[in-house]
Parts: structure tokens; C-alpha cells; sequence
């Protein structure tokens, strides 16, 4: 990420707020120090923001900010993109369901190091927030599991990008080989909604199906494998390099094999109730699946209760309770046993339920025109209104 200046000033209008400041770099604060002296108001999202009447522009009162810039050693910018915080909320009302709208800047250039452990993309917008310097983004939600990063498209003048972050339950961010990647909208709010809408959203929603059924496949598949080799040492009293089971030592061995269930359980099997939900067996070439469904909901919901119940009775930094220890096997038993009786019918239906791809909707509403690539800004140059207007 290069830097041609300690310290930036982005400038941005908004109809309802006037002009928008972000101070921005790795002296960001000498950029705030000049904005705060050029009366620019402090927000409480974090950017700075001037009341202008409806006939002046960024330009027409902003000659004196350039003077105050230049002294504290702060580059200004002058956008020509409407603020982004509006444009998040113009896109948020047109989206299906409910959805709100909220601006964060990452003043440092560190900070926005952080969205890279948090975004679930193999795109173009990840790509950006690891190499060049992404000021600040704004944040969409549904409020109901789903989080999306709209920021500028780097090289374009109008263009934004969105991409999904990693829903609740993942461990790994990084699932190249299942993230939905991002996309790049264009700059008007009607048409970026259509697109995230239309496009993007069922390509999450594709994507999230995919990651959870490959979760519980790979969990159903070591736990099938764990299970069968206890079962050969219970029944030769014999490991797998073929020594002798040590006197005592069985239990031990079901409580090993307990542990790795229970980690299975809550990590693999997460989204297998979601999973659930979303089949529909009379709908499908196996309608007799309904049965053995029905009874891996039950496994899965005693599974829920089993893992809530020992999170109480264990308190981080104290001895597992004897009743805890007492309790383990017998309980979570039942739940593995119906999970390789019947999970191979539950994967064969959550194929089934995938979601159907994303489609566009024809009409002058809803086309929305393939964007062009971004084009890398030339090095060392001179950012868009770094010189102050002629007067």
C-alpha cells in the first residue's frame, strides 16, 4: 500500500448533510487538527461535516480548508462521487427485506487490516482492502445474519464494490474454494440494488448452502471414521497397530472419542439445522427421506440442549464437575448414532435444496450494464483536487 502523504482529506457532498470529511493516513490526526480549525462539525460516525446553502459547492467554501491542509501537511481530495454514506442508505432502502446502513472509517491504514480476517470473498474488494488503502467502507445488514461491505471501486469514478463477510459460525474466513466473490455495482442506487439483489445475494446464498453442506459432509466423514476405529478397539482390545489394549484404558478411549464428537458436533454440524429447514423431500425423487430427517432434527435438537447444558456446568479456568464427566457419553451417544444412521439422506436432500442460481430480470427496472475492469492508478499521482480552485 503506498502513501504519497502522511496525512488526507477526503471530500465528499450530501444534500442533507453538506460537505462530508474524512481525515484519513498515517497522521490522520493532523488532517482532523485542519478540520476541526476550517469549522468543519464533528460526526458521530467519525467524519466531519460542513452546512452549506443549496447554491454553493465543495469548491465555492473549501479554498480555505486547502490553505489549512497545506500547513498541517494534509492532501485534500475532492470526490466526485456523492457521499457514501447516503449511497449506503439509498441502496439499503431498495434492497428486498429489511435492511440499514451504517459508515465506518478506518482513519489508519491499519486499521482496515481488520476486514480481511472478516470478509468471506475471493474477489476484488478483498483484493483492495489487502493492497491499497480503503478509507472507509459502509456496512449493510439485514438483521437477520447478513452483513455486506460496500466501499468506492478503486480506479473508477462512480463504480462501488460488495462483498459478503463470514456469517456467524465459520472458523474459516478464508474458504476460497466456497466465498460468493465480490461485485462490482454501479454508482447509481437503483441500479447497485438491483445488482446486489439479483446477483449477489442468490450467489451468497449459494455459496453459504455450499460451505454448510461441505462442513457437514466433512464432519459426518471423521466422525464415521472416529466411530469405527473405537468400535475395532472395543471389540479386538487391540489399537489399530494391532498392541494390546491396556487394562482401564477403554474409558478413557470413549471419553477421547466424546471430546472429538462434541468439537464436531458444534463446529461441523452448526448449520445442519438451516440445512433442515430448507429440504423438502416430498419435492424430490425421495420422499420416504421425510422419516429419517425428522429424527435427525430430534438428535440435533437433544445435541443443542447436551452441548447448552455442559457449557453452564463448566466455567473457563475450573475442574470439569462430576456430573459433567458422568454425563458425556451417554448423552451425546444417541446424537452421533442417529448422524451416521441417517446423515448420508440428509446430505442427499440438502443437494437437492440447493438454491437456484441468480438470474436478471429483463426490463429497463432491472438491467444493470457489465461493468469494465478497474484501472490501477498511475504511480505517484497527484490525487484529484490535492491543488486548491483558482480564485
Amino acid at each position: 500500500m503506498t502513501t504519497h502523504s502522511p496525512a488526507h482529506i477526503a471530500l465528499s457532498h450530501s444534500p442533507t448533510a453538506g460537505i462530508v470529511a474524512i481525515a484519513h493516513g498515517e497522521r490522520y490526526p493532523w488532517a482532523q487538527t485542519a478540520l476541526k480549525i476550517a469549522g468543519f462539525q464533528p460526526r458521530e460516525d467519525g467524519a466531519f461535516r460542513l452546512p452549506v446553502s443549496a447554491s454553493e459547492t465543495v469548491r465555492d467554501v473549501a479554498g480555505d480548508l486547502f490553505r489549512l491542509a497545506r500547513r498541517h501537511q494534509a492532501v485534500v481530495t475532492v470526490s466526485s462521487r456523492g457521499f457514501l454514506g447516503d449511497a449506503a442508505e439509498q441502496i439499503a432502502a431498495r434492497l428486498p427485506g429489511r435492511w440499514s446502513a451504517q459508515l465506518e472509517i478506518y482513519s489508519h491504514p491499519i486499521w482496515q487490516h481488520d476486514l480481511v480476517a472478516l470478509l468471506w470473498d475471493d474477489g476484488e474488494l478483498i483484493r483492495a482492502v489487502t493492497e491499497q488503502q480503503i478509507p472507509f467502507a459502509a456496512v449493510l445488514t439485514n438483521h437477520a445474519g447478513i452483513e455486506l461491505l460496500l466501499a468506492e471501486r478503486p480506479g473508477h469514478p462512480s463504480d462501488y464494490l460488495v462483498a459478503a463477510f463470514a456469517p456467524e459460525g465459520f472458523d474459516d474466513n478464508y474458504d476460497a474454494a466456497h466465498a460468493p466473490r465480490s461485485l462490482a455495482v454501479p454508482g447509481s442506487s437503483r441500479l447497485a440494488a438491483s445488482a446486489i439483489g439479483e446477483q449477489f445475494l442468490p450467489t451468497y446464498h449459494r455459496a453459504l448452502h455450499a460451505r454448510c453442506l461441505a462442513d457437514v459432509a466433512y464432519g459426518l466423514a471423521s466422525l464415521r471414521d472416529e466411530h469405527e476405529a473405537l468400535q475395532v478397539v472395543r471389540e479386538s482390545g487391540r489399537y489399530s497397530d494391532a498392541a494390546l489394549l491396556a487394562p482401564g484404558s477403554l474409558p478413557e478411549l470413549e471419553r477421547q472419542f466424546d471430546d472429538l464428537a462434541r468439537y464436531k458436533l458444534r463446529h461441523y454440524f452448526f448449520y445442519a439445522p438451516t440445512l433442515l429447514d430448507q429440504c423438502r423431500p416430498a419435492q424430490t425423487p425421495w420422499p420416504q427421506d421425510a422419516a429419517a430427517l425428522e429424527r435427525l432434527r430430534t438428535a440435533l435438537d437433544q445435541c443443542s440442549a447436551v452441548l447448552a447444558q455442559r457449557a453452564t456446568a463448566v466455567t473457563p479456568g475450573t475442574a470439569v464437575t462430576a456430573d459433567a464427566k458422568a454425563g458425556r457419553g451417554p448423552q451425546l451417544l444417541p446424537v452421533v448414532d442417529a448422524l451416521l444412521a441417517d446423515g448420508d439422506v440428509l446430505l442427499r436432500q440438502a443437494r437437492a435444496a440447493a438454491p437456484p442460481p441468480p438470474h436478471t430480470k429483463s426490463g429497463p427496472e432491472h438491467d444493470v450494464p457489465a461493468l469494465p475492469p478497474a484501472r490501477p492508478a498511475p504511480a505517484g499521482a497527484t490525487p484529484a483536487g490535492a491543488t486548491p480552485p483558482r480564485r
